[in-house]
C-alpha cells in the first residue's frame, strides 16, 4: 500500500524518479510528508498496524467535553455498487479488511442497520491485542460495542452477537417499538436504547444518546439505508471509502440510499492510499 495523498512537490519528485525538491519549492530531504509519513510512502508495501492506527486516528478532542465524532466506513465498486449479491465482501480485499479491523479497533462503538446483521452475519467485535495498549490508554474497553439500529428488532436474540458479545450489545430502537420484542431483547442480553419517539430512530437522537454513555468514538458501517438516513440528518463527520476496481452492473444499491438532501453535502479530501487498484480514501465535512 502506498499514499497518494496529500503529494508534495517532495513525493511527487520521488515517484516520478526524480529527486527531491526537483522543479522548485521541494520539501527538504528527509522531511516527513504531511501526517507524519516519510516520503517513501510511495513505495509499495504492507503497512502495520500501528501506522494504519496513526492513519486513521480520530480528531483529537478539544477543550470541555468531548464531542461525538461519527465515520463511516464503506466500499463502492467503479459503477457504484456498495454490494454483490447482497453482500460487501465479494468486492473488498484482504487490505480493505485490515483497514475495516483498524477503524473498528479505534471506535467505542459501532453502528449498524438491522438489515446488514441479518445479510452480513454480523459478529461481535473482537478484542484486539494488537490495539489493547492503545485503547487502554484512551480509556476504552477491550473491544467496541455493537449498536443495532432497529425499529422492528425482527432479530435473532440466538446469534452470538447477543449471546456471546465481550461487551453488551446496544439496540436502538423507539419509544413506540414493539414492548414484547424490546423485553426479548433485554432477556437475550442485549441493551436497549431509546432514540426516537416514534417506531424508529432519529439519527440526531442517536448520536446523542451514544455520547451519554460514553461513547463519543463512532464508526458506522452501514447499510446503504442507515448511511443515507445519517447524511440526511447531517450527522455524518467523515467517510472512509473504499473504491474497489471492480465493474458489478445489475441493482446493487449505493453506498447511500433514501432521499436526496435539498443540499449536497460538501466533504473535503484528507487521505488517499493505494494497493493494486484499490483506493482507500478519507473524506471529512467542510
Amino acid at each position: 500500500m502506498r499514499r497518494l495523498f496529500p503529494v508534495t512537490d517532495e513525493t511527487a519528485a520521488r515517484a516520478s524518479g526524480g529527486s527531491a525538491g526537483e522543479g522548485g519549492g521541494g520539501a527538504a530531504g528527509g522531511a516527513l510528508a504531511p501526517g507524519g509519513f516519510p516520503g517513501g510512502d510511495l513505495v509499495d508495501r504492507e503497512w502495520s498496524l500501528a501506522e494504519l492506527g496513526l492513519a486513521y486516528a480520530y480528531p483529537e478532542p478539544g477543550p470541555g467535553e468531548p464531542q461525538p465524532w461519527l465515520r463511516a466506513n464503506m466500499v463502492s465498486t467503479l459503477d457504484g455498487a456498495a454490494q454483490h449479491d447482497g453482500r460487501s465482501q465479494p468486492i473488498s480485499t484482504a487490505t480493505d479488511m485490515r483497514i475495516f479491523g483498524t477503524l473498528r479497533a479505534l471506535a467505542d462503538v459501532v453502528i449498524v442497520g438491522a438489515e446488514t446483521v441479518r445479510q452480513e452475519g454480523y459478529r461481535p467485535a473482537r478484542a484486539r491485542a494488537e490495539f489493547a495498549e492503545a485503547r487502554e490508554a484512551a480509556g476504552q474497553g477491550p473491544a467496541p460495542a455493537i449498536a443495532v439500529i432497529s425499529a422492528s428488532l425482527d432479530l435473532d436474540f440466538g446469534l452470538p452477537l447477543f449471546t456471546s458479545p465481550s461487551v453488551p450489545t446496544l439496540i436502538l430502537t423507539g419509544a413506540a417499538a414493539a414492548p414484547d420484542r424490546m423485553a426479548a431483547a433485554e432477556k437475550a442480553g442485549a441493551r436497549v436504547v431509546i432514540a426516537g419517539d416514534g417506531v424508529g430512530v432519529d439519527p440526531v437522537r442517536v448520536v446523542q444518546a451514544l455520547a451519554e454513555l460514553g461513547h463519543t468514538r463512532l464508526l458506522t458501517e452501514g447499510g446503504p439505508r442507515l448511511l443515507g438516513q445519517l447524511v440526511a440528518s447531517g450527522v455524518l463527520d467523515e467517510l472512509c471509502l473504499t473504491i474497489s476496481p471492480m465493474l458489478t452492473a445489475g441493482d446493487a444499491q449505493r453506498i447511500a440510499g433514501g432521499p436526496s438532501v435539498a443540499v449536497p453535502k460538501r466533504f473535503e479530501l484528507v487521505s488517499l492510499l493505494e494497493e493494486e487498484g484499490f483506493l482507500f480514501s478519507r473524506y471529512r465535512r467542510t
